[in-house]
């Protein structure tokens, strides 16, 4: 059985391997996460020993190589595992999407050197990242971000100075990714920057108070001047922004996954209480407009499932994937706000009280239409493929 006693959603995953592993996921999933996730997400309680035990499990490095401790795994499985990870509790599964968001850096730009130093305890489960691109002034014009790093020549030393917003795991990270200015204006001046977390000068506001996700911290990041060696530079200098829209692609298909285990979920509430509650003596399910309602949410569910996998078979394939990875962040997102939504619906009363999870679904549904890109951006992203790069600015 998976998400909350219903069938296995049936998986066409390429290997045994995979099959095992999706296995081992959902069953840790159902053991370790979901009977403490309701209380702990009302208390704004952080699962850190939750993430240490599955960084311990492998599923912290999935997508990467095993020759730096990585699972090897192709993206479609690694969805997959996101899928089932977010079902039993977001703040795990979009936690884990983000912190594969932050080694995507070190991972693809960064040198053999710097891979072989940092990348095996990143990827063992030790440690936990955090992404920092947006900024209060500049959230979707990522591009004209003011964080800044200055160059010491003589003690090959950046100094970084600026503030970061809307950071998950801010203030509990060990590592962030961090994107500063060090040229002119504009997304040519952009380095990217691997900083400790417990960098002189590098600290993090009060954690935001949010509609959903209360166990997940969020808060601002400010580095007043953070001592960086040039060694922990990512890339060339000015290949910043480049390398951010290499990970925001990856990363878009990691909450388009969430985003359809969140649904997920509460479909299966939803039809666990159809099922057994009756009302003019015949089960809730008997009644038609509530199976019809039943039968769109499933099938949104599954158009997702089948985009995301679409887009992450073509990165799998070393194909290009920007425009199906932002189709894929735009529909799952906007499905699992209609099928939370729609959950609640189907529960009545009971479904607008903590006493049942699809309120908090429902709550949670939102973040995913705004994080890694709204979905207006994502439309800009799909549009600007379909008529070419000169047809908008």
């Amino acid at each position: 059985m998976s998400h909350d006693g219903q069938p296995p959603v049936d998986r066409q995953l390429p290997t045994e391997e995979a099959r095992d592993l999706l296995a081992l996921v959902r069953e840790l999933a159902q053991r370790e996460i979901r009977p403490s996730a309701a209380e702990e997400e009302d208390a704004g309680v952080f699962p850190r020993d939750t993430f240490t035990l599955i960084g311990q499990a492998g599923l912290l490095g999935l997508p990467y190589a095993e020759e730096y401790g990585g699972g090897g795994q192709p993206y479609e499985v690694y969805l997959q595992v996101l899928e089932e990870l977010a079902a039993a509790r977001l703040t795990i599964g979009l936690g884990v999407s983000v912190h594969t968001l932050a080694c995507h850096a070190l991972a693809y730009f960064g040198s053999k050197e710097q891979r072989t130093e940092h990348l095996p305890a990143m990827l063992g489960g030790s440690l936990l990242g955090a992404y920092c691109l947006s900024e209060p002034a500049s959230g979707s014009d990522a591009a004209s971000l003011r964080t800044r790093a200055v160059r010491d020549s003589a003690a090959d030393t950046w100094s970084i100075d600026g503030t970061k917003a809307w950071i998950t795991h801010g203030g509990i990270a060990d590592f962030y990714t961090v994107l500063a200015r060090t040229g002119a204006e504009g997304p040519r001046g952009i380095t990217a920057f691997l900083v400790p977390g417990d960098a002189a000068g590098l600290s993090a506001a009060r954690p935001e108070k949010k509609m959903g996700m209360k166990g997940s911290p969020t808060s601002q990041v400010h580095f007043d001047g953070v001592t960086v060696p040039d060694a922990r530079r990512l890339g060339d200098e000015g290949q910043g922004f480049t390398i951010a829209l290499s990970a925001l692609d990856s990363g878009r298909l990691g909450i388009a996954a969430c985003a359809i285990g969140l649904a997920q979920g509460a479909l299966d509430e939803a039809l666990e209480y159809t099922m057994g509650r009756r009302q003019f003596g015949r089960p809730l399910v008997d009644f038609q407009g509530l199976r019809f309602m039943l039968a769109d949410m499933a099938t949104k569910i599954e158009a997702g499932r089948a985009l995301y996998l679409a887009a992450a078979r073509l990165r799998d394939s070393g194909r290009e994937f920007s425009r199906q990875a932002a189709m894929a962040k735009l529909f799952c997102t906007d499905a699992a706000m209609q099928v939370t939504t729609d959950a609640v619906q189907l529960l009545g009363g009971y479904g607008y009280t903590a006493d049942f999870p699809v309120e908090r679904y429902m709550r949670e549904a939102k973040v995913l239409q705004i994080v890694e890109g709204t979905n207006q951006i994502q439309r800009m992203v799909i549009a600007r493929h379909l008529a070419g790069p000169e047809s908008a600015p």
